[in-house]
């Protein structure tokens, strides 16, 4: 069964996207983060081509090879490792990945959405943490 993390209190969720691939990265995990537009995904792209500040994290929108794969509008994906979401309601496709993180912005409105989502898998079961990322120095 998915095991689902959620981080909030992101100030900004494309740099929290970048952190958190750039560690299952080195932990050798495949990633695929799920955006809700291509205007994301292009911000998104560019980020990931200057974080960290020394180098970049490989990443691609075609090439199934990449640690990192970059979607909008899509769910057929070349791994099933780990999501992360950057959407405000829950991706139907979660369940086939092992690990999921829902990234939460301080906004309130999508502090509701995630409250929302938060007890949908709760309700279904699925093993959760909370990581609160303005309690992190």
């Amino acid at each position: 069964m998915t095991k689902v993390d959620f981080y909030t209190g992101s100030t900004d969720k494309l740099r929290t996207a970048c952190q958190l691939s750039h560690k299952a990265m080195q932990n050798g995990l495949q990633t695929v983060i799920s955006l809700p537009d291509a205007a994301s995904m292009d911000a998104l792209d560019k980020l990931l081509w200057h974080y960290p500040d020394t180098a970049f994290i490989p990443h691609s929108t075609t090439d199934v090879t990449a640690p990192v794969f970059l979607s909008y509008n899509n769910e057929q994906f070349p791994h099933h490792d780990l999501l992360i979401s950057l959407h405000n309601e829950c991706l139907p496709f979660f369940s086939r990945f092992e690990r999921a993180i829902e990234i939460i912005g301080t906004d309130e409105t999508d502090s509701r959405s995630g409250r929302e989502r938060y007890k949908f898998y709760r309700d279904r079961g699925y093993e959760l943490r909370h990581f609160d990322l303005s309690k992190v120095n």
